[in-house]
C-alpha cells in the first residue's frame, strides 16, 4: 500500500519536512502571538497549532507514500470486466456508444504491456499505469490517482489552514523600529517567512480550488488538459462529460464512496459497481 520512504522522492520529502518545522520554530522564537501565549501559560492555541502542523506532515507522507492506484496485473482488470459484463453485453464492453461515432477497445499500455482500465494513464515518472489518473505531483513525488486523490485534497485543505494561521501568527510578531535599516535587522527573518507563507498559501489555494472544481464535474486534471487527445473523450461533444452525474453526486461519490469504480459502466450510463 505504501512505497519506500527512502525512494526517489527522499530529498523532496526531507526538504518539505525540514522547511515546515523550521518555519514553525521561527514563529515560536520571535515575539509572536503564539510565543506570548506560551510564556503566559495559555497553551491551547500553541498546542493546537503544533498539532495541526503535525497532521499536515502526516498527511503529506501518507499521500506521498501511498499507492495512487497502480495497475499491477491484468487479473484485476479481468475481474472488473466480469463484473462489468453483468450489466452490459460483450459488444458494449468493447465499443463506445453510437453518439461518440468511433469504437474504443481497452488499450494495452505500450510501456508496461498491461491492459489499461478506462481513465487510467501510464506515468513516465512512476513507471506504472495509474487508475483514474489525475497528475504526477513533484511536490509529493508521487502520482495522484484513484486511491490517494481524496487524501491529496484533504492534505491541501489542512495545509491551507496551517499556512493561513501561520500568516496571522507571523504578522503579530513584527516589532517597531525607527527607520528601515534597524526594522529589517529585527524583522528580516520574520518578513522572509511571511513572504514564503503568502506564496505557498496562494499556490495551495489555487490547487485546492481547481481540484474541487474538477471533482464537482467528475473530471481529472489530465482529462481537463488533454481532452482532445484522450480516445474516450475526443469523439464526444465539447461540453459533454460522460462521467458527470451532477455536482452533488460527483462530490458525494468522490469523498464518501470507497472502492474501485468500473468507469466503463458509468461511461455507458450503467450503474457503477464497487469491486
Amino acid at each position: 500500500m505504501f512505497k519506500n520512504v527512502f525512494g526517489s522522492g527522499f530529498v523532496v520529502r526531507t526538504a518539505h519536512v525540514i522547511l515546515t518545522w523550521v518555519v514553525t520554530l521561527i514563529l515560536f522564537l520571535h515575539d509572536t502571538e503564539l510565543r506570548k501565549q506560551e510564556e503566559t501559560g495559555q497553551l491551547v492555541q500553541p498546542v493546537l497549532f503544533v498539532l495541526l502542523v503535525l497532521v499536515s506532515v502526516l498527511l503529506y507522507f501518507a499521500v506521498s507514500l501511498m499507492d495512487p492506484g497502480f495497475v499491477l496485473s491484468d487479473e484485476r482488470d479481468l475481474q472488473v470486466n466480469r463484473n462489468q459484463s453483468k450489466g452490459a453485453g460483450w459488444e458494449q464492453q468493447d465499443m463506445i456508444p453510437p453518439s461518440c461515432t468511433k469504437s474504443q477497445r481497452q488499450r494495452r499500455c505500450v510501456h508496461c504491456l498491461l491492459q489499461q482500465p478506462m481513465r487510467s494513464k501510464h506515468c513516465q515518472m512512476c513507471q506504472h499505469c495509474v487508475r483514474r489518473y489525475d497528475h504526477h505531483c513533484p511536490w509529493i513525488e508521487n502520482c495522484v490517482g484513484e486511491r490517494n486523490h481524496r487524501w491529496f485534497v484533504l492534505y491541501l485543505a489542512v495545509q491551507l489552514l496551517v499556512l493561513l494561521w501561520g500568516l496571522h501568527v507571523s504578522w503579530t510578531g513584527f516589532s517597531f523600529a525607527p527607520g528601515w535599516s534597524p526594522w529589517l535587522r529585527s524583522n528580516g527573518v520574520l518578513l522572509t517567512v511571511l513572504v514564503l507563507l503568502v506564496l505557498l498559501a496562494l499556490i495551495v489555494l489555487l490547487l485546492l480550488g481547481s481540484h474541487l472544481y474538477l471533482i464537482s464535474m467528475n473530471t481529472t486534471t489530465w482529462e481537463f488538459m488533454s481532452r482532445h487527445r484522450i480516445s474516450y473523450l475526443k469523439h464526444c461533444g465539447a461540453d459533454e462529460n460522460p462521467f458527470d452525474r451532477g455536482a452533488f453526486q460527483n462530490l458525494w461519490g468522490f469523498f464518501c464512496m470507497w472502492g474501485t469504480v468500473v468507469w466503463e459502466q458509468v461511461y455507458f450510463r450503467e450503474d457503477s459497481d464497487q469491486v
